[in-house]
């Protein structure tokens, strides 16, 4: 499975998904700081599913039909 983490997640659930053999990328350690609109366009762009504890995502998707 391959995942997009959002900064928000913590570092110990992004490193025990890696030790479960997940491919996971990470915002904090890859572009900390990006927007909410940012993280969606990466995740889509790479075929990753987002992982975010963060609700402001599901109005971009929804409401402004962001990909």
């Amino acid at each position: 499975m391959r995942l997009l983490a959002d900064e928000c997640v913590a570092g110990s659930t992004v490193m025990a998904l890696r030790e479960a053999d997940m491919d996971v990328v990470w915002i904090a350690e890859t572009t900390p700081g990006i927007g909410d609109r940012e993280v969606l366009t990466q995740a889509h762009t790479d075929g990753r599913i987002l992982l975010t504890e963060d609700k402001d995502f599901g109005e971009l998707v929804t409401r402004f039909a962001h990909p």
